[in-house]
């Protein structure tokens, strides 16, 4: 086989030098022979070859590349060398088997100069020259200019992606850069792509421990260890990282693993120290890992004695704490963390103080430090000083819960008083979450009155969690639980609350046990249990420690027990001691005394017992609220002068507020008549008085419900301008409704449509108002923030129900209605008696079964609709249960069943206009033959008793029975009664469109002129009424127009039409009466837009692109055609 290679070789060798005789100036040939000796190991020989091709072609690189290699590795002519291959590299800058050596050479004469202008200058010649891109990112690397490295870097690694020392270089540039997630990248593709890349590891064990991240930094170090034992560097990470991590474990309380990997650090920096003896750093961490031993030792030591039981304080002795941090001080007297250590741990103000002064004199911007310093300051009594202190602790470190849970006991004390020291305690909370602090912001809370803030209910269910031991955490729990109205829930709290106390052994146990039980029976009375809340009170009577509190609650359980001359003998006890008791207490006692008496013996008595109680106990603002309210009941004003006495002590400009809201609620009621409210009267009062607090809240919430209650025409809009939604809510007191209560209100109560994407509907709304999108995303701010507001759920599931309908009820707002419907019905409350509740359950079930209709599952649909109307109320709210089974069984067609359920409707009958509207629409559009003048007649007579809207009404009941007349094709009478509804509604613009478009047809039919001006007549009016166009109305107008010969208008109609449509609801037909714009174009020049630019029969096309049913667009088609 040997002598076959060699032969053949021989022949090649024969075959090319006869070549070369034939042509010896051919330069690829010269290159070719001397490749083919190089190959042969003839390099001299081979060199000839390629000096002969490179003077025939000296653009020929590969030429110049191997006469490198002859002079560099044979003939040792480095300067020559050099030449040749810088030649090579000029020619071919991608050619890294001439750039390579080329470098090595340069890098050897030590010319860095030379090789970094080499490698840039091909770098920037050759995107593909990614040797030179690799050597330049190494000698930038070296010389510090880290920006420019990695740019070369991440090109060299395109080019050479398996090369790890390319991807440690780039991590090192990124890591001096501070880009440590990308430099921990980097070094982990080394570490892929070579497991023994010890720099990487260590690298990246440094960039943990500057992250924080302290396990990982110690096992990159403990698998660099196991590469190189003898790796100072990797020594040193280990054990800086092992004294870091057994610092975050004291910190989160693992106290003995935290010793365990302290002592591994130790053992670490020891071995180190002992193996690199002249290596200072590492001697240094020896010694700071014995001081945080000391010092973390003094820190366990205070712990183990606070929690200890038995042992008792020698004040004359150090303890072993502070033992402990002066040792680690003498190991590290300038460390501040130990002085600090030593400020907390120490039993003597004058050491603490000095030990905190002096941490802040090594570190003036150690937050912690001024924290400690101030509630040292705090608790010797210098608050002007603590305040300082804690300022300058926040402003360094906000995120710090102490300075902030200090400032709000120093808040407590002040002026500005509870709200302020709420909202400090409130960020300590936040920041950390302690049970201490906890519960400090349910007490603020209870001063401030923010009891029933979602915030302070979950921190107090936490401080429940985390102390249940603690009897006030139950107690303020229960408070929490009252203030929102889960009474039952308050109770169990409060009796956990007496049976901590009961187990415990403090010293003024019983009047803590007192004001518990006094707790419990308010709690059980309020929920409605009056004998055991009796019961309670019994046992405080018994035991003689019934205060006037008890009292209280001792009185309304018996009235609540039905034992009223009970109640009014306790009553009675109570104002012959009125005298003796506190200022607080008198008021409240009045208060309630007066509110019993008329609860029990009626208005009279009221009033007989308060003219005989001395006037000089009147001095409070609350007395002057409640002699407001009684007076307010009284049409003689018998209260006038004493209530006009106590009106003087009324200070604050919300008491003041409050009242006028009070006097507004009594002209509702003194000037009723025929049993109605005069909501007139207090409309008229709140909106003077806002010209005096036009930021009251309290008012125009009142104002806003007394305009939705007078559904007077267009009130709803005005009412839901009334109620800022940016101001503290005020429906946490009884009685009163929310700002988001009444938006959401005013949405549902507005007939007219307005949605603000015209893809469904056109907005018909007069009064521009968009609320309905605003008013559920307040009502689910709303919940978000008070979960267990039933009336916002409520007026949420009657806003999507509205959405839905005008989006002609999409598949996922029906579901979400019915998850919203679903969650609401599973609530008890609607299984109350009572008729508010009893209503609302009612139209949830109509909401059931409406979308149950319109997704066609009509068992749903009757189950529902069935068990609306077997609820307890009034007729005429079960009739519209029996007008939506009219609906569902029309639509399946049970004729007998329908008949049934409208007889029904008949005899219930209803005093709601649209009842009988949509009962009008029914009887035509399902051709019942019965005579309709039951329906007219009952909806006269609702008319009637209509003085504010009838017109409207009125308007809308002729529509229907329009409907009604062109269903039978009678449109001469139909006119007539649309004409009529325009008439009495002359501001809605639907009705002229109606009317316009009936006289239209009624032209069309008998070529009348008479009718041709009316429609342009009404036409025109729904240009002038309408703020958004509506559909259909341009276009009539057209004809109309174009009928009377004005093709100018005729034209400029058609075009409006365009416009009023938007792109994803224009018609067919719209698209087709273009046509007959662009025909007339080509008979005269006009300015022309884009659209009307298309031919006459591009608009047919797309017209029967759009209805390709329509045959009369068809034959327009045939024609332009042809």
């Amino acid at each position: 086989m040997d002598s076959e290679t060699q032969q053949h070789t021989d022949e090649e060798e024969e075959h090319l030098f006869r070549r070369l005789q034939d042509s010896p100036d051919d330069a690829s040939l010269q290159f070719d022979i001397g490749l083919f000796l190089w190959n042969k190991d003839s390099k001299e020989k081979a060199a000839q070859h390629f000096i002969l091709s490179a003077k025939l072609n000296p653009n020929n690189g590969d030429s110049f590349k191997y006469l490198g290699h002859y002079y560099a590795r044979v003939s040792h002519d480095t300067q020559r060398a050099i030449k040749c291959y810088q030649r090579a590299v000029t020619i071919n800058p991608h050619d890294s088997d001439s750039g390579e050596p080329l470098c090595d050479l340069l890098d050897q004469a030590g010319k860095d100069t030379l090789q970094l202008s080499l490698c840039l200058q091909a770098s920037q010649t050759s995107p593909r020259a990614f040797w030179a891109f690799r050597r330049l990112g190494f000698l930038l690397v070296h010389q510090n200019k880290w920006s420019e490295a990695v740019q070369s870097l991440q090109h060299a690694i395109r080019g050479h992606p398996t090369c790890a020392d390319l991807w440690e270089a780039l991590g090192l540039a990124y890591q001096r850069l501070g880009r440590f997630t990308a430099a921990v990248k980097s070094y982990g593709r080394a570490i892929e792509l070579d497991n023994q890349m010890v720099f990487a590891l260590v690298e990246s064990g440094n960039i943990s421990l500057t992250l924080g991240q302290f396990k990982k930094g110690v096992e990159q170090f403990q698998q660099a260890l196991e590469i190189l034992p003898d790796c100072v560097p990797a020594q040193y990470g280990l054990a800086l990282g092992l004294l870091s991590l057994a610092k975050d474990c004291i910190n989160l309380g693992a106290y003995q693993w935290g010793a365990s990997l302290l002592e591994e650090a130790s053992e670490v920096a020891r071995k180190s120290a002992h193996s690199f003896r002249n290596i200072s750093c590492i001697w240094k961490l020896h010694a700071d890992i014995q001081a945080n031993i000391y010092s973390d030792i003094a820190v366990t030591s205070d712990l183990i004695t606070s929690l200890s039981q038995n042992y008792k304080q020698d004040l004359s002795a150090r303890q072993l704490g502070e033992k402990m941090s002066i040792g680690a001080l003498v190991l590290e007297g300038d460390n501040y963390e130990f002085w600090v250590a030593l400020g907390c741990l120490s039993d003597h103000n004058a050491l603490n103080q000095h030990a905190l002064i002096r941490g802040l004199q090594l570190n003036v911007s150690l937050a912690v430090a001024w924290g400690y310093l101030g509630k040292l300051y705090f608790k010797a009594g210098e608050k002007q000083l603590a305040r300082q202190v804690f300022d300058r602790a926040r402003s360094i470190d906000p995120g710090l819960a102490l300075p902030w849970a200090s400032m709000s006991a120093e808040s407590c004390v002040r002026e500005p008083a509870p709200d302020e020291a709420f909202e400090s305690c409130s960020r300590a909370v936040q920041i950390m979450p302690l049970a201490e602090f906890q519960i400090g912001l349910t007490k603020l809370a209870l001063l401030s009155g923010h009891l029933s803030s979602s915030q302070v209910f979950g921190a107090i269910q936490q401080a429940v969690q985390h102390s249940p031991h603690y009897p006030e955490s139950h107690n303020l729990h229960g408070l929490v639980c009252e203030a929102r109205k889960d009474y039952k829930s308050a109770a169990t709290f409060y009796r956990l609350a007496r049976h901590a106390f009961s187990i415990g052994s403090e010293s003024n146990q019983n009047s803590h046990i007192r004001d518990i039980s006094i707790n419990l029976a308010r709690s059980l009375s309020k929920a409605g249990n009056a004998a055991d809340a009796l019961q309670e009170c019994e046992n405080l009577k018994k035991e003689g420690v019934l205060d006037e509190e008890g009292l209280h609650v001792y009185a309304f359980s018996l009235w609540q027990h039905g034992q009223n001359d009970l109640a009014l003998s306790v009553a009675g006890s109570l104002a012959a001691s009125l005298s003796s008791m506190k200022k607080a207490s008198v008021a409240a006692s009045i208060c309630f005394i007066s509110r019993l008496v008329y609860f029990i013996c009626g208005l009279d008595a009221v009033i007989t017992s308060i003219a005989k109680m001395p006037k000089e106990l009147f001095q409070s603002s609350k007395v002057s609220f409640v002699m407001s309210a009684i007076n307010a009941l009284d049409e003689q004003n018998r209260l006038g002068l004493v209530v006009s006495s106590t009106r003087c002590f009324l200070k604050y400009q919300e008491e003041i507020s409050r009242m006028h809201f009070l006097i507004a609620l009594g002209k509702l009621v003194k000037n009723e008549s025929d049993g109605c409210l005069d909501i007139k009267s207090g409309v008229a009062y709140l909106r003077k008085a806002l010209h005096m607090f036009p930021n009251c809240n309290l008012m125009r919430n009142l104002l806003g419900y007394l305009l939705l209650y007078c559904e007077e025409l267009n009130s709803y809009h005005v009412a839901t301008r009334c109620c800022k939604l940016d101001r503290p809510d005020m429906s946490d007191q009884e009685g009163l409704k929310s700002a988001y209560d009444i938006h959401g209100a005013g949405a549902v109560a507005c007939y007219a449509t307005e949605n603000n994407n015209p893809k469904f509907t056109f907005p018909t709304c007069s009064k521009k108002c968009s609320s309905q999108p605003r008013a559920i995303k307040y009502l689910q701010k709303y919940i978000h923030q008070k979960p267990w507001s039933h009336d916002a759920r409520y007026l949420l599931v009657l806003n999507y129900l509205q959405k839905a309908r005008e989006q002609r009820f999409p598949h996922h707002l029906c579901s979400i209605l019915n998850r919203l419907i679903q969650t609401a019905l599973s609530n008890e409350l609607y299984s109350e008696t009572e008729i508010r509740h009893q209503y609302r359950h009612f139209q949830l079930l109509l909401c059931a079964s409406e979308i149950s209709l319109q997704c066609g599952n009509y068992m749903s649909c009757i189950t529902d609709a069935k068990k609306a109307s077997q609820l307890v109320l009034p007729d005429d709210y079960l009739f519209f249960a029996h007008l939506l089974l009219c609906r569902l069984y029309a639509l399946k067609g049970d004729r007998l069943n329908f008949r049934k359920e409208y007889a029904k409707c008949l005899e219930l009958r209803t005093d709601c206009h649209i009842g009988w509207i949509c009962l009008k629409l029914m009887e035509c559009q399902y051709e019942l033959e019965i005579d309709s003048n039951a329906i007219d007649l009952n909806f006269e007579e609702c008319i009637k008793r209509d003085e504010n809207s009838w017109n409207v009404w009125m308007a809308a009941y002729n529509l229907a029975r329009a409907m009604n007349l062109m269903q039978k094709r009678d449109l001469v009478s139909a006119e007539e009664f649309v004409a009529q509804a325009c008439s009495l509604a002359g501001f809605e613009s639907c009705l002229f469109l109606c009317h316009g478009a009936i006289c239209m047809e009624l032209v069309r039919q008998h070529n009348s002129p008479h009718f041709l001006s009316r429609a342009i007549n009404s036409l025109t009016k729904v240009h002038e009424l309408s703020l958004i166009p509506l559909p259909f109305a341009s276009i009539l107008l057209a004809q109309a127009e174009g009928s009377l010969g004005s093709k100018e208008r005729w034209d400029r109609n058609l075009r409006l039409e365009w416009y009023n449509w938007s792109s994803e609801m224009r018609p067919a037909e719209v698209y087709f009466q273009m046509h007959l714009v662009a025909r007339q174009l080509k008979v005269g020049p006009s300015s022309i837009s884009r659209e009307s630019s298309q031919s006459p029969e591009r608009w047919v096309i797309r017209a029967i692109h759009m209805n390709p049913s329509c045959m009369r667009y068809w034959r327009v088609l045939q024609k332009l055609m042809e």
